[in-house]
């Protein structure tokens, strides 16, 4: 891992295209047949695609360098031309195959209509097996690493990239916890890491090819909490609206003037009897958690009306109040509201629920749903449900 000096000539500017970055590209600005399909992810300044086979000589030209392959436990020095294209088709392979993320860090120099792309550094995660990692805890984990070419170090690209790249996997894959390592003495990589969200957990060796031999480490990992917050500094779900400030309370207690925020949701069961969740998208609070489909009352409107509102948002599916049966509450206090959150199940709607709002969608079985990370309040309703359907 690398990034954080001072860069040996003037700052280079570098920026994210305005358009036409919805694919990774070739060199001759056409689509390239052996890249998988994965849709780039864009910062304001940088955009993260999978690596195309025609990025073997930039990619060789900035890794094959003593400060960059010195850091980074894998990587050989000196470093093979022939090993670029090899490692390459190895990424592509892993998109394909949903077990490895390596993406190419990108930005754009000169102006439109005509900006030239440049390759500027990778970043990259990796799933481990389920209960596995380097600290054994319960729940799937992925490790992440990351390089920026020395030519570009000194503006935060590492920070943007791997922040971006950390929040998409919390969002979009079966994950609870990321892992990180770092050299010791690398003190501008533990300093990114740091920045995004990682907390130190413990130290060890490692073996760096590069310079073969065993090396002091430092661990590192990142809840879900770590990078978007804690579930109380959040609303719960779709209708996000400002809650009042409230008076300072003790840690521990409960405040009686915490504002009530009502919300409503559905226990839409199947033929097979399974129950439908949906994941919140990146970019929300919460983003990654399943819930039950649903959303906030507005003032005028009671539970079923605002229920049926909301399934025809969020799904597309046509309900009526016939169709919805009471079936639990929920009561959570959060930091700054108290949720009320009526359960509702349902068996017969019209149309088939489809995704309207970026969120996935999960039919599952009810001795499954403990399998699926869930907000505070949802929590306490799957053993309910479970008693029931």
């Amino acid at each position: 891992m690398a990034d954080g000096a001072r860069p040996e000539r003037p700052p280079f500017s570098f920026r994210a295209r305005s358009s036409g970055a919805e694919i990774a590209r070739t060199a001759s600005g056409q689509t390239s047949s052996e890249t998988p399909a994965f849709k780039p992810l864009r910062t304001e300044r940088l955009i993260l695609r999978p690596f195309s086979p025609e990025d073997a000589p930039a990619l060789h030209r900035l890794i094959n360098d003593w400060e960059i392959s010195r850091t980074l436990a894998e990587v050989p020095f000196p470093y093979p031309r022939s090993l670029a294209d090899e490692w390459i088709g190895s990424t592509l392979r892993g998109i394909r195959d949903g077990t490895a993320w390596h993406l190419g860090i990108t930005g754009h120099e000169g102006y439109e209509p005509a900006p030239k792309e440049t390759l500027i550094g990778g970043v990259g995660l990796r799933l481990l097996p389920e209960g596995r990692g380097s600290l054994r805890q319960a729940g799937r984990a992925a490790t992440i690493g990351y390089w920026v070419g020395r030519r570009f170090w000194g503006h935060g690209v590492a920070t943007e990239a791997v922040g971006r790249l950390c929040r998409w996997a919390m969002a979009n894959l079966p994950i609870n916890r990321l892992e990180a390592t770092a050299d010791r003495d690398n003190l501008a990589s533990i300093a990114v890491l740091k920045r995004i969200g990682f907390r130190e957990v413990g130290a060890g060796v490692k073996t760096f090819r590069s310079r073969a031999g065993e090396v002091p480490v430092l661990h590192f990992e990142a809840l879900r909490d770590d990078l978007f917050g804690a579930p109380d500094a959040g609303l719960p779900r779709g209708r996000e609206q400002a809650i009042p400030p409230q008076p300072d309370i003790m840690p521990g207690t409960v405040s009686a003037n915490l504002p009530v925020l009502l919300v409503v949701a559905a226990a839409l069961v199947n033929a097979q009897g399974e129950i439908l969740l949906a994941r919140r998208p990146e970019g929300r609070s919460m983003a990654g958690l399943w819930e039950f489909p649903g959303g906030k009352v507005e003032p005028g409107e009671t539970p079923e009306q605002a229920l049926i509102r909301e399934l025809r948002e969020e799904l597309g599916v046509d309900a009526s109040a016939g169709c919805l049966a009471p079936l639990a509450f929920a009561s959570h206090a959060y930091e700054k509201f108290h949720l009320l959150m009526p359960l509702y199940a349902c068996r017969r709607w019209q149309g088939v629920p489809r995704p309207r709002e970026e969120q996935a969608l999960a039919w599952v079985l009810p001795d499954q749903l403990d399998r699926y990370p869930m907000p505070p309040a949802d929590i306490p309703l799957i053993p309910i449900l479970r008693d029931l359907l």
